[in-house]
């Protein structure tokens, strides 16, 4: 239940909204309507390659079960391992031979289907066209998949939610889709989770039970893929990133071998499984995580005046990644092409009583040296916690899809570039100009039709920094808060406007490099990048590359950014 304005007797409290109507769902708020522009930034919806490059079992129940049989690969398996290199492309006889071995269907070029079967979330890449679309249900289908492709050397990309940022969910070749293998099996303190299975069902199941394992926003994300690449949420301060919580997994590797890596079996898979991003080693069909109890949490959505965003920044980075662990927020600033003042923003979470979060935020506040206007504060259930985040506020988890996704789906696709940065020492005066003037140089642009840009910074520290940088793949466990430079439009909208918000939000970017430590978010694949290894890896590249050759050696599992 949502604590109501008049259960705030503390004068000067920010006002609770009583309905989740009213509440302003985290990607409604991220579009800011902006004072004078109209401006629109969205929660990040996309990601790696990864947020899509995993596999899934058909539930969790069948994933916990075969992943019972360690690495005990299936007839099928057998086979892909020891698979013929054949002398051509695959026939039409060859389709369809897959497709008859398949548990799931297969959807080809021409066929029913077709055209919503190789969409992407982001309408960019509605120009690919890939040979086949393999609705996989099982391991045994992706071990199919897998010596088909290895037979014919065709390209592969594994899918689930199809976030890619660059567009490699996707592919020429054939797409492991695992969208029809997706589940959660909650026992104890556990919850085995089929790779399949969308962020925001994956909320869904967990809370059924009481429990909580740590994500992100965007719902319709696949939950292999944000793991997958770390997996950085709305509580990771808390409980730390999706992979920190990832106590076994189930893969199944180019060799079509079916393999469970956890601790002791396959340590170095597992290892690499925790922060290497998707589509690197394998498909993997299901994840078992370390779950957390829930109860009610805090929201609070902050604005201030944009003649204030100096002090708000330099504020907000002293504050935020310093807070108790219960305590996670975000900074949020946006314009608009053509618009006049531009906006900012502070929200976040918190663990905990309204009166031990409101004693938090009225130190931001002093930092500040003001009061927030309109400030929002609502104690709430997790479940709608996690739909106020997704920008589904007023709306149940079926309609929190896409219609493609759920007959009752009211969520869209929509097109995103997007950069990111990790920043491991606060922000100069210097550097919170140059970041001011970043975010005004946008309303210069003449810019798409309901074009918007701007950077969202999330903090870090917590139990997230208390991670070693070598005790999984996910090295970023320094920095104080997250960046991320993204600029949208509306779908459709004409080239020129698109590629001049484009220059601007390269330009951005360039101008922080100062003020960055270099490192960026692998789940934000970022194709401009020159020296990714070392932005998304660092240090642990050179561990990654050495599972690579052990696991995938013919390199069946390639895109530009690959391991």
């Amino acid at each position: 239940m949502a604590e109501t304005a008049s259960d705030s007797a503390e004068p000067g409290r920010p006002n609770a909204l009583p309905s989740a109507v009213a509440s302003p769902g985290r990607r409604t708020f991220l579009r800011f309507a902006a004072a004078a522009g109209g401006a629109s930034l969205l929660s990040s919806c996309s990601g790696s390659p990864g947020s899509s490059a995993a596999g899934g079992t058909t539930a969790a129940r069948t994933a916990a079960g075969t992943a019972a049989g360690g690495t005990a690969g299936s007839a099928g398996s057998a086979a892909a391992g020891r698979t013929a290199t054949a002398s051509g492309p695959p026939s039409s006889a060859d389709w369809a031979a897959l497709a008859k071995d398949l548990s799931g269907s297969l959807v080809r070029p021409g066929e029913a289907g077709y055209t919503t079967a190789r969409e992407l979330f982001d309408p960019r890449f509605d120009s690919l066209h890939p040979a086949g679309v393999a609705y996989c249900r099982n391991p045994h289908d992706v071990a199919t998949c897998l010596a088909f492709v290895r037979r014919y050397r065709l390209p592969v990309a594994a899918r689930c939610g199809g976030h890619s940022y660059a567009g490699w969910s996707s592919t020429s070749g054939l797409i492991v889709d695992v969208t029809k293998m997706s589940g959660v099996s909650v026992s104890g303190g556990t919850a085995t989770v089929g790779a399949g299975t969308r962020l925001i069902d994956f909320y869904n199941g967990l809370t059924a039970h009481g429990r909580a394992v740590p994500g992100g926003s965007c719902p319709t994300v696949g939950i292999a893929g944000l793991t997958l690449g770390g997996g950085v949420g709305v509580v990771s301060r808390a409980y730390g990133l999706t992979s920190d919580n990832v106590q076994s997994l189930q893969i199944v590797t180019a060799d079509g071998q079916i393999r469970t890596c956890n601790a002791s079996t396959n340590s170095d898979l597992f290892w690499a499984c925790r922060g290497g991003g998707g589509g690197n080693f394998g498909v993997v069909t299901s994840f078992t995580f370390t779950t957390h109890p829930t109860g009610e949490i805090i929201l609070f959505f902050l604005s201030w005046p944009w003649s204030q965003a100096a002090r708000v920044i330099s504020a907000w980075q002293s504050w935020a990644p310093h807070a108790p662990d219960e305590l996670w927020s975000n900074l949020h600033l946006a314009a608009a092409p053509g618009g006049s003042v531009p906006s900012i923003q502070v929200g976040g979470t918190y663990i905990g009583s309204v009166g031990a979060a409101y004693a938090q935020l009225q130190r931001l506040y002093a930092a500040v040296g003001s009061d927030p206007s309109s400030p929002f504060l609502e104690s709430t259930t997790w479940l709608h916690a996690m739909l106020v985040e997704a920008g589904c506020a007023s709306l149940s988890v079926d309609q929190c899809h896409l219609p493609t996704q759920n007959p009752s789906g009211q969520f869209a696709r929509s097109s995103e570039y997007a950069k990111s940065d990790f920043f491991t020492k606060p922000l100069s005066s210097h550097g919170i100009g140059v970041l001011l003037s970043g975010v005004e140089s946008l309303q210069q642009v003449s810019g798409a039709p309901g074009g918007a840009g701007g950077i969202a910074f999330d903090a870090m520290g917590g139990a997230v920094n208390r991670v070693a940088p070598g005790a999984t793949a996910y090295v970023h466990r320094d920095a104080l808060f997250q960046a991320q430079y993204t600029t949208t439009w509306a779908v459709g909208s004409g080239a020129a406007g698109v590629a001049r918000q484009h220059a601007w939000q390269r330009s951005f970017w360039q101008s922080m490099r100062p003020y960055a430590s270099g490192q960026a978010y692998q789940n934000y694949v970022d194709p401009d990048l020159a020296n990714w290894q070392q932005a998304y890896y660092g240090a642990n590249y050179a561990r990654l590359t050495q599972v690579k050759a052990a696991y995938d050696p013919d390199r069946v599992f390639t895109f530009p950014q690959a391991v």
